[in-house]
């Protein structure tokens, strides 16, 4: 089993920076990957940005390209998402996942999942 808690969501104006945090334990053996998700009310979870734990390797969606930054501390087995030039669009609960194989931006690839923190931008 592998736990995964998030914290690091709040009320933020827009064009603001929030930094959330993921910190896992379980394991013994690294994921593959960890990814960020969020979901908004009456909509779909949605990929946001993902990390290869070996290498570091990152990926964003579109919407997110040049305001978030993934990166992560094995040493503390934690991911942090860096979400700056905040938008109220970017209003969701945001969800860690971790993965040991398969496509990055699919949920269903994600094996183990947080409880969520709430982020909301507010115009």
């Amino acid at each position: 089993q592998v736990q995964l808690v998030e914290s690091g969501g709040g009320l933020v104006q827009a064009g603001g920076s929030l930094r959330l945090s993921c910190a896992g334990s379980g394991r013994t053996d690294s994921p593959y990957r960890m990814g960020w998700f969020r979901q908004a009310p009456g909509k779909e979870r949605e990929f946001v940005a993902a990390i290869r734990w070996s290498g570091g390797n990152t990926f964003y969606a579109d919407s997110v390209k040049g305001r978030f930054t993934v990166s992560r501390d094995n040493a503390k087995n934690t991911v942090y998402l860096q979400m700056n030039n905040l938008k109220p669009e970017d209003t969701a609960v945001y969800y860690c996942a971790a993965t040991w194989g398969g496509s990055y931006y699919k949920t269903s690839t994600y094996n183990y999942w947080g409880q969520g923190t709430q982020v909301t931008v507010s115009s």
